[in-house]
């Protein structure tokens, strides 16, 4: 499979990635010849995480409110439980989601990264996974939630999700697909 010459937008907060969330399929993007962009709420690092031991920073590409959907071919959101909750209440974050998701662009999203797509009002009708403790939110927001290793929804713009990081090579592999074919 090959993306080549199409940049892919991974957008997280300023702390609390889930840093094998982020870099695993980051490489896959790599590897299929994409460009991966980090966008975040201010340009700076910011701090990955092991579950909740500190990881590695990584440096922020474009700021939010400074991210154009149209340099974009696809969107993806790590998860990490305070990246999730911090991203949902950045504006910035939102607003680019909902444009990425108005644009029918691909969405992969894993863990707690999905909260940022409740926000943005993108999740209803879909179906979708996630960490076990997001499916009430899903459910609420109008989502049809399964507890699968990966789905791929492809109602209005292709979305799709992963659980855990156990998930993360099935989610590389159809986020590439899927970016590939769009």
């Amino acid at each position: 499979m090959t993306i080549s010459g199409k940049n892919v937008a991974f957008l997280v907060a300023k702390e609390g990635i889930e840093q094998v969330e982020l870099t695993e399929p980051w490489q896959a993007v790599k590897n299929a010849g994409g460009t991966p962009k980090l966008i975040s709420d201010e340009l700076g690092t910011v701090q990955a995480y092991h579950h909740l031991d500190k990881a590695d920073t990584f440096a922020v590409d474009v700021p939010t409110d400074q991210a154009n959907v149209g340099d974009y071919a696809a969107l993806v959101l790590p998860g990490g439980v305070a990246n999730g909750d911090q991203l949902r209440m950045q504006q910035s974050a939102v607003d680019f989601v909902t444009a990425m998701t108005d644009a029918g662009k691909p969405v992969g999203v894993i863990c707690h990264g999905g909260w940022v797509l409740i926000e943005a009002e993108a999740v209803s009708g879909r179906r979708l996974t996630s960490w076990p403790s997001m499916q009430t939110d899903f459910r609420n927001a109008g989502a049809e939630w399964a507890d699968e290793e990966v789905i791929v929804d492809n109602a209005g713009f292709p979305l799709v999700s992963s659980r855990k990081p156990d998930d993360l090579p099935a989610f590389c592999r159809e986020l590439v697909a899927v970016i590939e074919k769009a």
